[in-house]
């Protein structure tokens, strides 16, 4: 049988117009930074140059802090819910209106396929400010007393996986519940954070309310020190997310942490094959695999491990690799040639303790960073690749025999944050859901978030929660 081929469906860069450099976002105004540098944002599926971006220094930090706390004390703190909800609805429709343009630049910066940034990621950002704008003249009723505050200036630091989504989920709650806020984008993916500052200033929203401070670990931590932060807020790695722990203890500041994980996407003999085939392929290799809560450890039952098997590869040689804004591409590039390094050195690990690789043949672009998507079978629980986040679209697979063993294997890990469950039988999730240790199971379904759904893990995939009427709770003094 013939396949037929796709031509290109490539989305229009005209859309969006990248400035060739960037200042720091501070009380409503881009100003240049007074003791920090510039850092270069890359496209990494071609490696050009999109924009030169300003390093925020300590001296930059304090006045984005500063303007934080007066526009807290003057305006955002003592101005009524109701009036806080109109800035973040207003917010909210200008995501959607500049949705096409915010799409491209998250693909260009990050990597991800335009499908992806158009049909989930920008939806999904409207949809938090909407939810939270909701909450701003309702937080009596949220559950936590009935006269909850605002902490005051919170400092937040968030991923390259999902720029502008992470965004949403950090300054949104945030700023329904009348704080302030001081945000750092990650080092290789500002510049859509640096539009949404743009968004602010056309939203008309206060001066110093929202502060965007770009530049990469220094800048962080500077943030997450200064003495001005009430609440600090970070996702990101297990290991940066322990040391912000270390640094905050014993201050007053309240902190969440959302960080990493190792899901198992765990399917059983009645499951229906094809569907969970779905869900694993969307599970590991949605964002190449750039995802926290990626189903990266698939458990499959023995009696079914063939044609689970047979189908995935079926399915994953369907998988198109390439340029990020074609509309017909599942897998674009990886963020950046520090994150294709890893993913390379753990997948060669895997290799060499003897799991067995596969990949899907496919032509890699000559330019970027590029990996095919990978999965490894005869992995054991001893295997580094079935333990350790590699952060990338790879694989591993593991069998189980009982639901209890699926159980085990499941739990045993370090990590946390998601898990899957794929069955015909609603007695048996809801068996597995009670004893799987994780923020979030999927039933049936993998990667659906919804902003009334809150959101994080447990171990060293951090604590707190993200999104839904919790996610309020970690900016209200209760």
């Amino acid at each position: 049988m013939a396949l037929f081929e796709y031509a290109p469906a490539p989305e229009s860069r005209s859309v969006v117009d990248i400035k060739p450099s960037y200042g720091l976002f501070i009380n409503g105004e881009f100003v240049d930074p007074t003791d920090g540098g510039a850092l270069k944002s890359i496209n990494p599926a071609s490696e050009e140059v999109l924009a030169e971006v300003a390093e925020a220094g300590a001296g930059d930090v304090d006045r984005a802090v500063r303007a934080a706390r007066a526009a807290y004390e003057k305006v955002w703190g003592p101005m009524p819910g109701r009036d806080r909800a109109k800035y973040l609805f207003r917010i909210a429709r200008l995501i959607q209106e500049r949705g096409r343009e915010l799409a491209v630049l998250e693909s260009l910066d990050n990597g991800k396929p335009i499908r992806e940034s158009r049909d989930v990621d920008i939806p999904l950002v409207a949809a938090y400010f909407f939810y939270y704008a909701g909450w701003a003249d309702k937080l009596p009723y949220a559950g936590f007393g009935s006269d909850p505050r605002p902490l005051g200036v919170a400092g937040q630091v968030i991923p390259w996986n999902f720029p502008l989504l992470m965004l949403a989920w950090k300054i949104a709650p945030a700023l329904a519940a009348g704080n302030t806020v001081v945000l750092k984008p990650a080092e290789t993916t500002p510049l859509t954070a640096l539009l949404f500052a743009e968004i602010c200033q056309q939203a008309e929203l206060p001066a110093g309310v929202v502060n965007i401070v770009t530049g990469a670990g220094d800048t962080g931590r500077a943030v997450v020190t200064h003495p001005g932060v009430d609440k600090v807020a970070f996702t990101g790695s297990t290991e940066v997310g322990r040391g912000i722990a270390k640094a905050i203890a014993g201050t007053r500041k309240k902190l969440t942490l959302e960080l990493g994980g190792k899901a198992a996407n765990i399917v059983f003999d009645d499951a229906p094959i094809d569907q969970a085939v779905e869900g694993i392929v969307n599970g590991i290799f949605f964002n190449q695999g750039h995802v926290c809560c990626a189903g990266s450890r698939l458990l499959v039952q023995e009696s079914v491990y063939d044609a689970v098997l047979e189908s995935l590869k079926r399915r994953m040689a369907r998988l198109r690799v390439g340029d990020p804004l074609d509309k017909n591409i599942d897998i674009g590039a990886i963020n950046s040639a520090a994150q294709l390094e890893r993913i390379r050195t753990l997948s060669e690990i895997g290799a060499q303790e003897g799991a067995e690789r596969w990949s899907p043949p496919c032509e890699l672009p000559d330019r970027g960073f590029w990996f095919a998507p990978t999965i490894f079978t005869g992995v054991s629980q001893a295997h580094r690749i079935a333990r350790e986040e590699i952060f990338g679209p790879v694989l591993s697979v593991l069998t189980f025999r009982t639901p209890a063993e699926a159980v085990e294997k499941a739990n045993n890990t370090p990590y946390g944050l998601s898990a899957g469950v794929w069955t015909d039988k609603g007695s048996r999730i809801l068996w597995m859901a009670d004893r799987l240790r994780a923020g979030v199971v999927w039933a049936n379904t993998f990667n659906k978030f919804d902003p009334t759904s809150p959101f994080g893990g447990y171990k060293e995939s951090g604590y707190g929660r993200e999104g839904g009427r919790h996610g309020l709770e970690a900016y209200l003094d209760v």
